[in-house]
């Protein structure tokens, strides 16, 4: 039976709380997830938070009771509480009918089968959790093999990045590697390394994309290393029309997975 929390000085409250921040994240190996869509679609794929809270007059809505089931079923914990405490585990003033605070999870260079897409995407030193959670919603609207971040990148499991990703960050495997660890495993095998760059002339309508491709995407305000691009089978840049020198990293990363998935499809496909 789930039990009921209405007092802010609980100690699971102030544990909760304190997963706002990265350190506490990493001491416990916990995150936090808001919201029925998100939660539901984390259940859909095995997923289910050890703390389930919910607001009492959301207990009568079908997914959230499915929910509650699910997790105590699985040994977790549902708790009903108050929107005030709803808020203050999320941060929001308007905080959504449910939280989750789940286990962290992700994969390894050695769990990834490079065969398994066409695409993968690959970001380094990301700093913009909303941009982490938007190229995660990317991969998984191409069908990406996973996303695989190198170097000091944004924490994917900051409630910022979480909330971007829109659920996606439970559909898709996450990596954290180093680039000299990751650069090995790709030569190991199949896999083109495409980066986005502005020190090329290569339009990225007119290249060729060989499957699996792994894209590229610098950090926001620095794009590239030198030896990163150097590294690269192609470099490619997307034409800026405007007085703007580049486009958002999560938007360039999204317009480029299309046109990869366009041409591997339909090679003699021009612009």
């Amino acid at each position: 039976m789930p039990r009921e929390i209405t007092a802010f000085s609980n100690p699971l409250v102030k544990r909760v709380q304190g997963l706002r921040d990265k350190r506490h994240r990493r001491e416990e190996g916990l995150f936090v997830a808001e919201g029925l869509r998100i939660l539901t679609e984390a259940r859909e794929t095995g997923r289910l938070p050890v703390h389930l809270f919910y607001a009492a007059d959301s207990a009568g809505h079908p997914l959230v009771h499915a929910l509650s089931i699910a997790v105590e079923e699985a040994g977790g914990d549902s708790i009903q509480t108050s929107p005030a405490i709803l808020s203050k585990l999320s941060g929001k003033d308007n905080p959504q009918a449910v939280v989750g605070v789940f286990e962290q999870f992700g994969a390894t260079l050695a769990d990834l089968d490079r065969h398994a897409a066409p695409i993968w995407l690959v970001a380094e030193r990301l700093r913009d959790p909303g941009n982490l959670g938007t190229i995660l919603r990317t991969g998984d609207a191409v069908g990406a093999g996973g996303l695989i971040l190198i170097g000091d990148c944004v924490d994917p499991f900051s409630t910022e990045a979480v909330r971007a990703s829109m659920g996606a960050l439970f559909t898709i495997p996450i990596v954290q590697t180093g680039w000299t660890s990751f650069l090995d495993w790709l030569r190991a095998g199949a896999g083109q390394l495409v980066g986005l760059s502005l020190q090329t002339d290569h339009d990225y309508r007119g290249a060729a994309y060989t499957a699996p491709t792994f894209l590229l995407t610098g950090n926001e305000a620095q794009g590239l290393p030198e030896e990163y691009e150097a590294a690269c089978d192609l470099l490619v840049k997307l034409p800026m029309r405007g007085k703007a020198d580049s486009l958002n990293a999560a938007v360039a990363t999204a317009v480029m997975a299309y046109e990869v998935l366009a041409r591997q499809h339909s090679p003699s496909l021009r612009a």
